[in-house]
């Protein structure tokens, strides 16, 4: 992405501010008059006060050196606080837009972009542009006003010394640009750097257990000490450059400052000039030559935000592969069947996983599916509320294809309870009313009851208002499942999900659990996958599935009787 369309897009996002950034404009013009002012002041001071020893003069000037300052001062002030505000409302929307646009994303594309990577988007290169749009592009407008001003008085005060200005401008240009390039190559690779750095920090820290297990500290600690090195060494990279800029500022600074002086001085000793006039000139060209050399220290830091909200608006740029089709309407809530009608599924278009299932399920028929691992069971549930988008075939809902609805209405109408339970670092209260937002506390504590969670959510210390830690740190597995069960029971969808629920826990849990998912089964049709065949020994369906087909289908006590593939894992199993 170039220059120029980055600029174009960032342009797009801060138009709504366009108002309050033309009065920052105005205002930094105006501080660049004033800073002009300062210089022509310089010519009167030593002139009339120093070399004619005016007394009027040495009263007034006194005065118009602080009324100017003054001025100076407040124009800066809110500018500054103009471009900030702008600068953090920027971000804000960024922040907001980015984490919004990545939950429109599909499974696959969370299955294939390390969550180190989306992390360091959000947080790292967001940050970065940051920097660049709130602090370092305000500086460089700001300059450039100043420059434009600068060059403006020098040129009226002494246009011949002024066309040294046409040698030195370009001089202090070149290293500009040419910082300017390198380090938006340093910075996109010290960005990709930083997400392999996220991604060990977020895979060790989530999998300490298991780090633990295999006593691999030492293992990761190296993995993690090489990736810092790494970072460290394209940091040094830059931070070398930048040092360099400053010093080759200077010099050339020095040089035009020494050829200022040399002209400037003969022009005196012949007397075209008076001392003031000099003074003021080069006063002028100090001046207008800080900023030129600000933008160096400030270049780094704009290539990086130029870098940053290139990846940002690669991200941005990645269209979601399932969303909702033009026109489409919502579903109206469930009652009579569910269609699977040749239904066939492929991972990357290489691995197929589902080959032409055709099932129909009835409202508030409870139906297993076994089968081997790899068989293709998670796949085929995660069609229904469109977590995957399918390939060929139909899915419909009373008669509805699943493509043709909103997935919103969809999805609402769609409960899960999963072997991996995910719960949030917030309170009991709101895990459980996480589909609900608007539940009344008799809502919620029914909902618990009926999970069978009541009674040691009782016990925890606030109840219902504890935190229960990152995951549901604070609670048992048993717990956590039974906290899930209970938001799903609080969300009241018709169509319900069970995803291996039980497999993860002992036998205890297990049976507390059972209880609470049977209350959860109750009038809702129920799609039920268990590697414990024990556990659905009373569905009323049970379909196996091998390599991604259908194999067999009936009641348990059916499957056992033909001796087939179920009565054959059943066997495995209880041996």
């Amino acid at each position: 992405m170039t220059n120029k369309e980055i600029l174009k897009r960032l342009y797009e996002v801060i138009e709504p501010y366009q108002n309050k950034l033309i009065f920052a404009m105005f205002l930094m013009v105006c501080e660049a008059v004033f800073t002009g002012a300062q210089a022509f002041l310089v010519k009167d001071i030593l002139d009339k006060i120093f070399m004619e020893k005016n007394v009027f003069y040495l009263k007034l000037l006194p005065l118009v050196v602080v009324a100017v300052f003054f001025f100076k001062s407040i124009t800066y002030y809110l500018h500054a606080i103009l471009l900030e505000h702008v600068g953090q409302s920027v971000i804000r929307e960024f922040r907001i837009q980015i984490f919004n646009h990545i939950h429109r994303q599909s499974l696959e594309f969370f299955n294939s972009t390390a969550t180190g990577t989306l992390m360091s988007r959000i947080i790292s290169d967001v940050a970065l542009l940051q920097q660049a749009v709130s602090r370092s592009l305000v500086s460089v407008v700001r300059d450039f006003f100043q420059v434009i001003i600068m060059l403006g008085v020098v040129f009226y005060m002494n246009w011949r010394l002024a066309m040294i200005t046409f040698v030195i401008l370009p001089i202090a240009a070149f290293p500009i640009v040419r910082f300017g390039r390198l380090f938006r190559r340093l910075s996109t690779k010290t960005q990709e750097e930083t997400a392999f750095v996220s991604n060990i920090l977020h895979e060790t820290i989530t999998g300490s257990r298991i780090v633990k297990a295999f006593s691999k500290e030492k293992y990761e600690g190296d993995r993690f000490s090489r990736q810092v090195h790494s970072l460290f060494s394209l940091t040094m990279k830059d931070a070398k450059y930048r040092c360099l800029q400053h010093p080759l500022m200077e010099l050339i600074g020095g040089v035009s400052i020494a050829m200022i002086i040399w002209f400037g001085g003969i022009e005196v000793i012949k007397g075209t000039a008076t001392p003031g006039t000099f003074f003021a000139f080069l006063t002028a060209l100090i001046a207008a030559y800080k900023p030129l050399k600000g933008v160096t220290s400030v270049n780094s830091t704009i290539q990086q935000g130029m870098a940053a909200a290139s990846r940002v608006f690669h991200l941005l740029d990645i269209e979601p592969e399932i969303a909702d089709k033009p026109g489409a309407r919502p579903l109206p809530r469930f009652t009579t069947s569910i269609e699977f009608n040749n239904i066939s599924y492929e991972y990357n278009d290489e691995t197929q996983v589902l080959k032409n299932i055709n099932l129909t399920v009835p409202a508030g028929q409870a139906l297993a599916i076994v089968g081997p691992s790899g068989g293709g069971k998670t796949t085929l549930t995660n069609l229904i509320p469109r977590f995957l988008d399918l390939k060929d075939g139909a899915i419909l809902i009373d008669h509805n294809d699943i493509r043709d609805v909103t997935i919103a209405s969809l999805r609402k109408q769609i409960a899960m309870v999963t072997q991996q339970t995910i719960l949030f670092n917030d309170t009991v209260r709101n895990n459980i009313a996480y589909g609900d937002q608007d539940a009344s506390e008799e809502l919620i504590i029914e909902a618990a009851k009926a999970a069978h969670a009541y009674d040691f959510i009782k016990a925890l210390p606030q109840g219902l208002d504890t935190i229960i830690g990152e995951g549901g740190a604070r609670l048992s597995g048993g717990e956590k499942q039974r906290v899930s069960i209970a938001r799903a029971i609080l969300k009241d969808a018709p169509i319900l999900i069970l995803d291996e629920a039980t497999s993860a826990l002992d036998t205890e849990s297990e049976r507390e659990v059972q209880k609470a998912l049977e209350n959860l089964m109750k009038n809702r049709t129920t799609f039920v996958i268990a590697h414990r065949l024990s556990t659905i020994k009373n569905a009323d369906r049970i379909i196996v599935l091998k390599n991604g087909k259908i194999v067999e289908q009936g009641t348990h006590s059916a499957l056992m009787e033909k001796r087939g593939e179920y009565e054959q894992l059943y066997r495995m199993q209880y041996r």
